[in-house]
């Protein structure tokens, strides 16, 4: 089966800076894909060369098993990081002037907007202009114009922006509903921990070069499992063991790095033979921001 994007080399220069330099990318249907890397790396280009904003310089960009084309578009939606409403608008006629840009009747625009309100807990808004709500509720409404269409390719650009915690796992949920859809969804942002959630596979580029790709549990399979997590009581002098490479002590618990080879029961062992009262003691592998931090850093030394 074809891949939904299959991006092969593509390289982007404006003036003298180069902006993606030689990135290959696929994305298959059913699968969140996180496009990861720091302010300035070539994430925003990469996706504006993926759905003809701008074209490569080189290389070929292919959607849905053929070369890229505006027909192709059809069957995409994306959410910018940039948000696009028209201020003095009301929500619903918003939605609805949006759902027939992209084919739709009024009817059928109609209904999958009330539709997407109601599953987004926003209703009560359909009839204010987009200038009297927050920037979270602004952030939902150009989400929900991204997918009446129904695209089978999804990308989006920071979709949290905005949003409190309550709405972000909404707004996660729905992005997991629609992956179990079938639906290839690319999302870019900086909350690592929501990456590590959500996303099947991940890429990392860094100065427009791709760094680390891969699946998820592929990539952290690759690092050891050298954390521990504690949350304690009483004396912490345990935190001063040998076997610890860094700690990050906040009260009541703390985050360790051991050493390579190190054995986390002798640690166990140590707070307990000092008096410690261990609430939590887990050994777990690395995160996602602890290996993008180091992937980036590497990169940065070489």
């Amino acid at each position: 089966m074809n891949p939904i994007v299959d991006l092969r080399n593509i390289r982007k220069v404006y003036d003298s800076k180069v902006a993606v330099e030689g990135l290959s990318l696929r994305i298959e249907a059913g699968t969140m894909f996180g496009l990861l890397g720091p302010n300035g790396s070539g994430k925003t280009s990469s996706i504006r060369m993926m759905i003809g904003i701008t074209a490569p310089d080189s290389g070929t960009v292919s959607l849905f098993g053929q070369p890229f084309t505006r027909e192709a578009l059809r069957r995409v939606g994306y959410l910018p990081e940039e948000r696009g409403l028209y201020k003095k608008m009301k929500v619903m006629e918003q939605l609805i002037f949006l759902g027939q840009l992209r084919g739709l009747s009024p009817a059928v625009a109609s209904a999958r907007a009330h539709a997407w309100c109601e599953r987004l807990l926003i209703s009560d808004a359909v009839d204010k202009r987009t200038e009297a709500l927050s920037k979270g509720m602004q952030q939902k409404i150009q989400f929900i114009a991204s997918l009446l269409h129904e695209p089978e390719l999804i990308i989006m650009d920071e979709p949290f922006s905005g949003l409190d915690p309550v709405n972000a796992a909404l707004l996660m949920d729905t992005l997991v509903s629609l992956r179990e859809d079938g639906k290839a969804i690319l999302f870019s942002t900086h909350r690592m921990d929501q990456v590590e959630k959500l996303c099947d596979e991940i890429a990392i580029i860094y100065k427009g070069r791709l760094v680390l790709e891969g699946g998820m549990q592929a990539i952290k399979s690759r690092y050891p499992a050298n954390r521990v997590h504690i949350s304690y009581a009483g004396d912490g002098g345990f935190l001063r063991h040998p076997a610890i490479q860094s700690v990050k002590n906040y009260p009541g618990q703390a985050e360790i790095r051991l050493n390579d080879g190190a054995d986390a029961q002798a640690l166990l062992a140590a707070a307990l033979a000092g008096g410690a009262r261990i609430t939590s003691f887990q050994v777990v592998e690395p995160t996602l921001e602890e290996i993008f931090i180091e992937t980036i850093g590497s990169n940065v030394d070489a």
